[in-house]
């Protein structure tokens, strides 16, 4: 009887293995994890727990995901994809995990962002895309994507970077860009604005670091100087720093340039030069303010200084003056009228 028992509690395991969870996966109803990497996959794999919140696939081999591939999991919060085959991916292939916060592509072979591809997460917090094959990025990553906190690119193909991307993440605290094969060029003028009003606001980055053109490689696009981008096409100038006009003290575009530069400037592939004052950055302002600040107080104060010992040195010579030199031309001294009285006689 004991061994009849035991029989149907293994067939009832077994069933309950099988349809709650996918072959190959463990599936952890505590912590509502379901443990599928290092198991050769090549898809997402099907009948998983509708109830489990993390799902790590990791160290397969999954060349691409369906738009349906995640409907039977609508409560996942961390989705783990590294190490994988994925080399695009399908705009809402991700739409129905509307709770998900951290999203890890990093070590695929992803080409490229559509746009809109992570459309429809508005929890998500984390998104790494770091050591992949990347070239380009959207404008956008998706409706309801404002709330990602960190965002790392690192370790890609990326030459350069829309800065309406980046204003399009209000919440961003990090971003990561190390390792890129960053163009300094006229394209890249935003994103060093972007970047510069990003940390002054307290935001973390490991910086950009160029890589072309020859004279610029190895620097640290922060301190690339404002006037080697001055000669950028009239165009690109007007866009950015019409947009960013509180970090600038002048550069307004008239309405007339701004028709030139439309028409007669859009098509032109090299850059020419243009007198243009250099904008400057708020904090670049805030400390010439406070520079010239201190040098016309230590002029004031040596100024004062000096009035003061002038003052001085008149009251004491005045001084000098009523108690010793008056006399002496008033009466004279003895010595001096013994001379003069011996003569006459």
């Amino acid at each position: 009887m004991k061994g009849h028992w035991l029989l149907v509690l293994s067939v009832v395991l077994l069933i309950y293995a099988v349809h709650g969870c996918p072959h190959k996966c463990l599936c952890y109803t505590t912590s509502k994890t379901a443990d599928c990497k290092n198991r050769g996959f090549t898809e997402i794999p099907a009948h998983l727990p509708p109830e489990i919140q993390i799902l790590q696939l990791q160290n397969n081999r999954i060349w691409r995901i369906n738009q349906n591939s995640f409907t039977g999991t609508p409560l996942l919060k961390i989705l783990d994809l590294s190490n994988n085959s994925l080399s695009s991916l399908a705009p809402g292939a991700f739409q129905k995990l509307r709770y998900l916060q951290v999203l890890n592509l990093t070590r695929n072979l992803i080409h490229y962002i559509e746009n809109k591809t992570f459309s429809f997460l508005p929890h998500l917090k984390e998104l790494d895309l770091s050591s992949n094959s990347i070239i380009r990025l959207p404008e956008s990553f998706g409706n309801s994507t404002g709330n990602i906190t960190l965002l790392s690119v690192k370790h890609n193909k990326l030459q350069k970077m829309e800065r309406v991307l980046l204003e399009s993440l209000p919440n961003l605290k990090v971003v990561l860009f190390k390792d890129n094969p960053w163009q300094c060029n006229c394209n890249v003028f935003g994103l060093k604005l972007w970047l510069e009003s990003f940390l002054y606001r307290g935001g973390i980055s490991d910086g950009i670091i160029c890589s072309t053109p020859g004279i610029r490689k190895g620097k640290d696009l922060l301190k690339v100087p404002y006037e080697l981008f001055g000669a950028c096409p009239l165009r690109t100038a007007h866009v950015h720093l019409a947009s960013i006009h509180h970090h600038s003290f002048e550069h307004r575009s008239s309405p007339k340039h701004a028709h030139h530069s439309e028409h007669g400037e859009y098509g032109r592939s090299n850059c020419e030069p243009k007198p243009k004052p250099r904008p400057v950055s708020l904090r670049h302002a805030i400390a010439t303010v406070v520079i010239t600040g201190v040098i016309c107080g230590i002029v004031c104060l040596m100024m004062l200084a000096a009035a003061v010992y002038g003052c001085a040195y008149a009251a004491i010579t005045a001084k000098y003056h009523r108690e010793h030199l008056a006399p002496v031309k008033q009466h004279g001294t003895p010595e001096e009228k013994e001379p003069f009285d011996g003569s006459l006689a």
